[in-house]
């Protein structure tokens, strides 16, 4: 009976020992299959202005299981589809932004293959200031003239199909040519910066003034383009009362030995510059040295060929 006795109470002690062996790994089991997946950072959100059309996102991550196997950057929502250079790194340039908020998600899994998530955005803010092209180019243009002074003559032709810097001889008298011209830039802001100004003058096939047979003739045609500073009409305009010219930014076109020869693109930003700021009074060409027999000759906005009309274009912002 004392035997029975010690085995009956040895049961419960094993049974207990049993229990907690048994309890133990079933927890263990647990915890290894509820891991912690990664801590993961795609930053915070970002606010940039056009013109910038791209940014950097980097993400970052902490990891409670081993190495990182991968990562993924990925678009959830945005006004457009951007392009993600890089999305299986860390860090990636986005490109081709337009304005509004995009949505980016960032990924990561690790070794147990466990997979952190995080969101992060991206406000791209349309530019309060945006670069704008003004590009003129008109077509029988009133703010225009073509001025000489033949002898003792004043001739001035606003409907002239061309105008000229000149100094020639007509029927025996010594004649001298100005060209004037303005363009309407009413629709640039006074308080404007004006980026860049280009002008473009074309020569004309079909001279009327000079040998009539090439626009530029002479030895010593070299010219200028100078702003006109004070105001004047094409009707009245004539040698005697021509307007005055700031000959400090005077621009001298050289001398060509080219019977046709565009002026494409001459940089008169420093002209325009004052033009928007003030009354907007125009250019004047003249020769350099008025001695005969030199001419440029160009097409003016009464030319038949609208595509050789004199051309403005100009950026500002």
């Amino acid at each position: 009976m004392k035997t029975k006795f010690k085995i009956f109470l040895f049961l419960p002690l094993l049974f207990s020992v049993f229990c907690i062996e048994s309890c133990t790994k079933e927890i263990q089991n647990y915890i290894n299959n509820n891991l912690t997946p990664p801590a993961v950072d795609a930053g915070s959100p970002r606010i940039i202005t056009a013109p910038v059309s791209f940014d950097t996102l980097v993400g970052t991550v902490i990891s409670y299981n081993g190495p990182i196997r991968g990562y993924l950057w990925s678009l959830i929502s945005g006004p457009g589809i951007p392009s993600i250079e890089s999305p299986s790194s860390r860090t990636t340039r986005v490109s081709n932004l337009v304005p509004g908020v995009y949505k980016f998600q960032f990924a990561a899994i690790d070794s147990a293959g466990l997979t952190g998530v995080d969101t992060t955005s991206i406000t791209v803010k349309s530019d309060p200031n945006p670069i704008k092209t003004l590009i003129v180019q008109p077509t029988n243009n009133t703010d225009e003239a073509h001025v000489m002074l033949v002898g003792t003559s004043n001739w001035t032709d606003p409907g002239a199909p061309e105008f000229n810097a000149s100094a020639w001889t007509v029927s025996g008298n010594l004649s001298y040519s100005r060209g004037f011209f303005k363009f309407n830039l009413s629709t640039i802001p006074a308080n404007a910066t004006i980026l860049s100004a280009k002008l473009t003058l074309y020569s004309t096939p079909t001279p009327l003034n000079g040998n009539l047979i090439d626009a530029n003739s002479g030895s010593a045609n070299a010219m200028f383009i100078e702003r006109i500073t004070s105001n004047w009409s094409a009707s009245t305009v004539n040698w005697s009362n021509q307007p005055g010219t700031d000959v400090s930014t005077q621009i001298l076109i050289p001398h060509t030995n080219l019977s046709f020869f565009d002026l494409v693109d001459v940089d008169v930003k420093s002209l325009v510059a004052p033009m928007v700021s003030t009354n907007n009074y125009g250019f004047k060409i003249r020769l350099q040295n008025e001695t005969a027999y030199n001419i440029r000759n160009f097409c003016s906005s009464k030319y038949s060929d609208a595509a050789k009309h004199p051309k403005l274009v100009i950026t500002y912002q």
